[in-house]
């Protein structure tokens, strides 16, 4: 990793902050688009397990963010180099599981469409897949600002 010179602390923490709003919307967002599906198939009374655990994927991810979220705001604090170096270890940590966490639902998703059309697998799968992919955008955002 490289920080540029013009790197100050409160940048950082500027970055970082951002970083907790966006992932704090996406958050809300998958939780009220989650919400909202798994109540339609309820409320329509039908048999959607494919709308029915994608929506339950992103109500639960989402929560999880908004977690993640409320844990880290109350963390934030100016860091110095090391705390930077530190930051951008973690931070590539979490990208390796975010495109683990895609290709674990993509995996799902196939086998679920592969052994017998389990509709249900295959929306969870695609909740997995989408949350991953998510995750990997904003991180690689935050990432991205690290090395400017």
């Amino acid at each position: 990793m490289q920080i540029g010179t013009s790197q100050f602390g409160s940048d950082l923490l500027a970055l970082e902050e951002l970083h907790l709003l966006k992932l704090g919307v996406w958050g809300a967002l998958s939780v009220v688009v989650g919400t909202a599906l798994v109540a339609f198939v309820r409320a329509r009374r039908t048999e959607s397990p494919l709308l029915q655990h994608f929506g339950i994927q992103c109500a639960a991810w989402g929560l999880i963010d908004l977690l993640i979220v409320w844990w880290a705001h109350g963390g934030l604090a100016l860091r110095d180099l090391a705390g930077a170096i530190a930051l951008d270890r973690f931070l590539w940590f979490n990208i390796g599981l975010d495109v683990g966490y895609v290709m674990l639902g993509l995996t799902l998703a196939l086998c679920g469409w592969k052994l017998g059309r389990r509709l249900g697998l295959v929306g969870a799968g695609l909740g997995v897949l989408v949350q991953g992919l998510a995750l990997t955008v904003l991180d690689l955002q935050l990432s991205a600002g690290l090395v400017r």
